[in-house]
């Protein structure tokens, strides 16, 4: 770790190597990871009950909000027991990895409530972030997601902006820093509701409705 920003440097091939050993002991710990995304940094754990709730306390998170799962191969969505319509795995075929997230159904038995939205069920990205694809290669389980930010205060886009809002939490050994510098701004993924008998957008992102509906024509909503 770099001590003068409290940071591991997680940019290139050789740093994102050099740097997995410690994030995976620290995911196995229960303890919470902070990471570059395509997006903006984020914050994750394991999924287990544990682990998430280390993340609430972190976020300060309000009941009923909750966090997003990241993978990198589809089978781990399986192994959670959730359910994937066919329209979700066309969904999924044809736009991951990348910039859209489904909400699936299922994984009653294996999902902590706390990834549990208001449509019954849990986010899910394949995200297309080299890195984070590395980590997650490396760890074989999902990993929970949310933005690394306290409440009211934008998105970091930087690793600075982490250590300067959460010294505390990396000094206590509680947080954990991977520097991928700088990111570039970008709009969120769009979210689509895959619960139903038909695919719906929850919320508007950088695929469009036309986009999504070349693939699935039944979506509901617009972008």
């Amino acid at each position: 770790m770099r001590h003068d920003a409290l940071t591991v440097p997680f940019w290139s091939p050789v740093e994102v190597e050099s740097a997995l050993r410690e994030a995976l002991a620290h995911l196995s710990a229960r303890r919470v990871l902070a990471y570059p995304t395509e997006t903006v940094y984020g914050f994750g754990t394991a999924v287990d009950h544990e682990s998430v709730e280390a993340l609430v306390r972190l976020k300060g998170r309000p009941p009923g909000k909750p966090f997003l799962l990241l993978i990198n191969d589809p089978a781990q969505i399986a192994r959670l027991g959730l359910i994937m319509h066919t329209y979700a795995s066309d969904l999924a075929a044809r736009f991951w990895p990348g910039p859209l997230t489904l909400v699936l159904p299922g994984g009653d038995q294996r999902v902590s409530a706390r990834l549990r939205g208001p449509e019954g069920g849990v986010a899910v990205r394949w995200t297309p972030h080299p890195g984070l694809q590395r980590l997650l290669a490396a760890y074989g389980d999902p990993i929970t997601s949310t933005s690394a930010n306290r409440p009211g205060v934008p998105p970091a886009m930087t690793a600075e902006e982490i250590v300067s809002q959460w010294p505390e939490a990396i000094h206590s050994g509680l947080l954990h820093v991977l520097d991928g510098g700088r990111l570039a701004p970008s709009r969120s993924s769009t979210v689509v509701d895959c619960t139903g008998r038909r695919p719906r957008v929850i919320r508007p992102g950088v695929l469009t409705a036309v986009q999504l509906r070349e693939c699935v024509p039944g979506l509901v909503g617009d972008t």
